[in-house]
């Protein structure tokens, strides 16, 4: 039998750990959806210069959550996604562009800047009269079969019926669970930076493939855009220590010039990269949510994407179980939503990173043949796109479209 709260603990029926966009984003959906909730960490880094660009399906959650219109002012619509193949092998792949418009779209999302991302985050949990605020860290868990709860640094105590762990790619809640992790480090860095440039973007994302990983402007609004250089680390570091007039020029010559002069702008960031996928994504009355759950090289922009697809299939799964939604059904349900579309993202994402470092002659015509296909055949094409918006959206439209034809 749980024992009674005291008075320097706080029962709540959800709590949220982690204050990233995740964790942000976690706290808002589940007093959206009439849950008490408590939100544990600092306040969020503002100062961070990258940018995330969310899909339709992302955006869609955002607008119900009351803070699209803020976000999409000071972001730039996605309405032309390019790859293109910037490396000098032998084989090299064709250039595929992915139109919005081919599937009935007038954008596939939106770029915004994380330092604007999560101060509007930020600013609407505090407004929450739902949502408690602890703007401390966890210094202990303790998993019992009835309920979680969080020590706290300033020696208060949360007590919760679930744990959302958006507490990032270490997760202490992760740990706590003792749910183990498959891990591997890539021989990769990204650089992130933003620059002005001269040519107008046209709202066009474009990826190039190199040899050391994916090459990837997004644009910003006005003739603006956000970088994200994948290369071997000791480069990383060589670029970041390069004079603005010098980065600018090899950004300019790595893009062929295509947006005109560049002009880099301050703040320079270098991330390794990784891959990581739990064993499990619930246990013991903690859910993974965010990097607590999967990490991948930024390839495709899939990762707060996946994220928030996250925490719409627990506050589902939640919503269905409220007397008390950290129970073991209720988390194997949580899981099971969850691992066929984090499996085959995170798989996808590290297979295509895999196969740019590969110098294998079966590797580039594999790539090759692929993108070949998606550029010349349109419904494959239309098939992607649908589905790298939101899973299972490419198999509806192909059976709506095989539906009409026997109609017909």
């Amino acid at each position: 039998m749980p024992t009674p709260a005291t008075p320097a603990e706080t029962e709540a029926n959800i709590l949220v750990a982690g204050t990233g966009p995740a964790g942000l984003i976690g706290a808002l959906a589940f007093a959206d959806a009439n849950f008490r909730v408590t939100l544990v960490g600092p306040e969020p880094n503002v100062q961070d210069g990258r940018t995330t660009a969310l899909m339709n399906p992302a955006l869609a959650l955002l607008d119900r959550l009351g803070v699209l219109r803020t976000l999409a002012h000071k972001s730039a619509p996605l309405k032309v996604m390019r790859i293109l193949d910037g490396t000098a092998r032998l084989i090299r792949s064709p250039v595929v562009t992915f139109h919005a418009s081919e599937i009935d779209e007038h954008r596939f999302g939106l770029n915004i800047p994380n330092a604007v991302l999560v101060a509007t985050l930020a600013e609407a949990v505090s407004a929450n009269p739902s949502i408690e605020w602890r703007k401390t860290l966890v210094s202990q868990w303790q998993l019992e079969p009835e309920r979680a709860t969080a020590r706290l640094a300033d020696g208060s105590a949360v007590s919760a019926r679930l744990v959302v762990a958006a507490d990032g790619r270490a997760s202490p809640a992760r740990e706590a669970a003792g749910i183990s992790v498959s891990s591997r480090p890539f021989p990769q860095a990204a650089l992130v930076l933003n620059f002005a440039h001269t040519v107008d973007h046209a709202f066009t994302s474009t990826e190039f493939h190199t040899e050391t990983g994916p090459f990837t402007q997004v644009p910003l609004p006005g003739r603006r855009s956000s970088l994200v250089c994948v290369v071997r680390p000791e480069t990383a570091q060589e670029l970041a220590a390069l004079d603005d007039d010098a980065l600018s020029r090899h950004i300019e010559r790595r893009m062929q010039s295509m947006l005109g002069r560049v002009t880099v702008e301050p703040g320079r960031q270098i991330y390794p990269l990784s891959t990581s996928t739990p064993w499990r994504f619930a246990h013991r009355r903690v859910a993974l949510v965010g990097e607590a759950a999967h990490v991948f090289p930024p390839i495709g922009a899939q990762g707060l994407n996946l994220g928030i697809r996250d925490i719409v299939d627990l506050l589902e799964t939640a919503s269905q179980n409220r007397p008390d939604p950290g129970t073991p059904k209720a988390l194997l349900s949580y899981d099971l939503r969850r691992r066929p579309d984090i499996v085959a993202r995170t798989s996808a994402v590290n297979l295509l990173n895999l196969s740019l470092l590969s110098s294998m002659l079966p590797a580039q015509i594999a790539r090759s043949t692929t993108l070949g296909l998606l550029g010349r055949f349109a419904p494959l094409r239309a098939f992607f796109m649908r589905e790298g918006l939101q899973p299972g959206s490419g198999f509806s439209a192909l059976a709506g479209s095989l539906r009409e034809q026997v109609q017909r």
